[in-house]
């Protein structure tokens, strides 16, 4: 093995030039591999993280998933009945107190109840609808990022401020609100009432920040027009990837409809993994065209070193130890390359998460990018392999090689 080391370091130290070509090239695959699945991994997490911090990661609702079947439907295949008016039955969740407790006992997270409702605001003679949810500022830091995206005021003044409100920034621009301003909540059914801004909030997803109103839980049930309503319990999981089978567990636990936030954005979730896809053919092309220098030096090497191969067979190294030492030289431009590329990689990376950007959307931000070992060693062991690919086919072609017809010159 050391004699089989021995030459192949010194044909690769013979062509110094084409392999650090061939280096630099796998080098440069791994490198823009890595990066390339940083930035977009990375901003993925982050979109869904904002999406995440700002959405429950289960909700019931007061509804049923599908109408109720009927007994003669039951009872008959060929009986389908639709149109059917129902019972008129009380809105809200059935005794939600018993629920909470029930659920507390064995999911991993926090639990709140909530009345989800909506209303008109209207201010200095403009109307503007927006969905109106009703808190308890108590469980609402355990259930929401609320508290830590507040821009003016505090959760607490909630309980402080008569029928208080608390706004998203967006909103609150559009309609020139200020803090401590009266405004009109005229209701679909109920009492329309005045609220008072009471704090400032900013999500980042422009359609909860100017169209979500958080206010306590009784305001939001005089506005419902029904006292001791509850139509809504938002969970926080631990692992908010869970939330779709805790979704399911809860529902056929309770009846109601148990809403994951994977499946409130399912079409969002298809546009990643269609991205994903993209990313890696990407990342794989990449790193695939790279695998063709190492082709290109070890093919070179082995049509410069004919007389060579056939003077090693002459004295007797088996067609094996010919191969494995051709397999082994692209074996070690591979890992240099990938070692290398990691290197850059990072380096990248590490530079692209201080550009800062800024938008008219926003305040300035840096690209989130995220240093992910499973990117380095996925770009580094698909170049090894790809170059052990590349040499495989000139390894075999040099142990071929018969040292008879290239002494007498026939080749």
């Amino acid at each position: 093995m050391r004699l089989v080391t021995h030459i192949a370091l010194t044909h690769i130290r013979y062509r110094l030039r084409q392999t650090l070509v061939g280096t630099l090239g796998i080098a440069t695959g791994v490198g823009f591999s890595v990066m390339m699945a940083a930035l977009m991994v990375g901003s993925q997490r982050d979109f869904v993280a904002t999406l995440v911090n700002t959405l429950p990661h289960v909700s019931i609702r007061d509804e049923q998933r599908n109408a109720a079947s009927q007994p003669a439907e039951a009872a008959y295949d060929a009986v389908a009945i639709s149109g059917l008016r129902p019972d008129e039955n009380r809105p809200g969740l059935k005794n939600p107190l018993a629920l909470i407790s029930a659920l507390e006992a064995w999911i991993p997270g926090a639990v709140a109840t909530s009345v989800n409702t909506r209303a008109i605001l209207r201010y200095a003679g403009r109307d503007l609808t927006a969905s109106v949810l009703g808190i308890d500022p108590r469980r609402e830091p355990n259930v929401s990022s609320l508290a830590k995206n507040m821009r003016q005021g505090t959760l607490e003044q909630l309980s402080t401020v008569p029928n208080g409100l608390i706004v998203g920034d967006g909103l609150l621009n559009k309609l020139g609100l200020r803090m401590g301003a009266n405004v009109a909540l005229v209701p679909v059914s109920g009492t329309p009432l005045t609220g008072r801004i009471a704090g400032v909030f900013h999500s980042g997803v422009r359609s909860v920040d100017e169209g979500q109103i958080y206010t306590l839980t009784r305001t939001a049930q005089v506005l419902a027009g029904q006292t001791g309503l509850i139509n809504e319990i938002r969970i926080r999981l631990d692992d908010a990837m869970a939330s779709r089978d805790v979704a399911a567990l809860v529902e056929a636990q309770v009846g109601y409809k148990a809403l994951s936030w994977q499946e409130a954005n399912e079409d969002l979730m298809s546009a990643f993994m269609v991205r994903n896809i993209i990313m890696f053919t990407v990342v794989g092309a990449i790193l695939l065209v790279a695998s063709f220098g190492t082709y290109n030096i070890v093919s070179t090497i082995t049509h410069e070193k004919t007389r060579d191969i056939a003077i090693m067979k002459a004295l007797g190294l088996s067609k094996h130890t010919v191969r494995r030492i051709f397999i082994l030289e692209a074996l070690l431009i591979g890992l240099l390359g990938a070692v290398l590329g990691a290197v850059l990689g990072y380096l990248m990376t590490f530079g692209l998460s201080h550009v800062e950007i800024k938008t008219p959307f926003g305040d300035a931000t840096t690209l989130p990018v995220i240093y992910e070992p499973l990117h380095y060693v996925g770009a580094a062991a698909v170049a090894i392999f790809s170059s052990m690919i590349a040499g495989f086919l000139p390894a075999r072609k040099a142990a071929a090689v018969h040292p008879v017809d290239i002494i007498r010159g026939a080749t």
